[in-house]
């Protein structure tokens, strides 16, 4: 079974990413599907919001298997999609290997030569630099003007990062290159938890972890090894959440103690939660935003792709840095004019663009 979902293309082509997981189904990809609108109209992006999925399981299947599936989905689809219709992206358990086959595929069905058909390819594939960190470096863009607008600018922070994979590692490397006075004092992958107040090296966790370790088994100069879900509790400033879906549930909420979240995962903080958290004064950066970074990086590469073009990553980096302070800038306004909290105003920002800029 696979599916596409097109939500929403008053502000332009359809945008999305395709999963491989055996879960997939119908409900889930229209619930992302419309997400992906509220997403790309919230940070100001001509696109629209579409997703889709294959309900199958990747880790079953060897090359050649994974390749028919993904060059079997674009023959069923490819009518319905194109760089300037519907350009699915990379999501869960799918990755440049894929979206290049699906390319190739697009390709040889359609004779379009722009690779434009789909974005998170490789580079030598049309892909753009800047793509690996995006999602992670536009967390940092975010949380950055949301400190600003709250009086913190050059004060230092402390930070505790929930998930320490792609997105979460990336946060970390761009938040201590950047902001060298932000102090990322904890971090967790799903099995353990490590903790320095004075400040963890990143970097050398990044590699720690990119070699295929688990901080269970992490070792350096005044690092504590914790369980994970100590994380959730740590008195810290901002807590970042970079790991998976209702990471903070009514079962923990109460353990938290930072006066900021940042959800760099979709939907880490449940509803319940959310609603206790708020109450409690707890400033949550919603993902809506703060999580836009790889879409955002997503419409670059298929501009360059169109335009036939190969931006620096200095080029990408700085356009990223334009979209976010300025979707930041409306958020907040929204926010005061509107006297609501972070998450109302940025689906009350998306609501006005979808229907007030068609």
């Amino acid at each position: 079974p696979a599916y596409r979902v097109q939500h929403n293309n008053s502000r332009g082509a359809y945008k999305g990413g395709v999963r491989f997981h055996p879960e997939v189904n119908l409900e889930e990809v229209r619930a992302l599907a419309t997400m992906m609108s509220f997403k790309t109209a919230a940070v100001g992006l001509p696109l629209g919001g579409g997703k889709g999925g294959v309900s199958v399981n990747p880790k079953e299947l060897n090359r050649d298997e994974l390749e028919e599936v993904s060059r079997k989905f674009v023959r069923y689809l490819h009518p319905h999609i194109g760089p300037h219709q519907d350009v699915p992206a990379p999501d869960v358990n799918t990755d440049p290997l894929i979206i290049d086959w699906m390319v190739d595929e697009y390709s040889l069905l359609t004779g379009d030569t722009t690779r434009a058909s789909f974005t998170g390819k490789s580079l030598d594939n049309g892909g753009s630099l800047g793509r690996n960190a995006a999602t992670g470096r536009g967390g940092v863009i975010a949380l950055a003007e949301l400190l600003k607008s709250e009086g913190l600018s050059g004060k230092p922070v402390t930070i505790a990062v929930q998930g320490f994979g792609n997105v979460g590692a990336f946060f970390s490397e761009v938040a201590a290159g950047d902001y060298p006075h932000w102090k990322i004092v904890a971090a967790s992958d799903s099995r353990a938890t490590i903790y320095n107040p004075e400040g963890l090296n990143v970097l050398l966790a990044s590699e720690y972890k990119a070699a295929g370790g688990g901080f269970s088994e992490y070792e350096s100069d005044g690092v504590e090894r914790l369980s994970g879900e100590k994380l959730l509790g740590m008195d810290v400033d901002v807590l970042v959440c970079a790991a998976l879906g209702d990471a903070i549930t009514a079962d923990n909420m109460h353990d938290v103690r930072a006066k900021y979240i940042v959800e760099l995962a979709n939907g880490p903080v449940s509803e319940e939660a959310y609603r206790f958290l708020s109450k409690a004064g707890t400033i949550i950066l919603p993902g809506i935003i703060a999580n836009a970074g790889g879409v955002i990086v997503s419409y670059f590469e298929w501009q360059q792709n169109i335009q036939g073009e190969q931006w620096t990553e200095q080029e990408v980096n700085d356009k990223l840095a334009e979209y976010l302070q300025s979707a930041m800038d409306r958020l907040l306004e929204t926010a005061r004019a509107e006297q609501v909290d972070l998450n109302l105003a940025a689906y009350i920002l998306a609501l006005k663009e979808l229907t007030e800029n068609k």
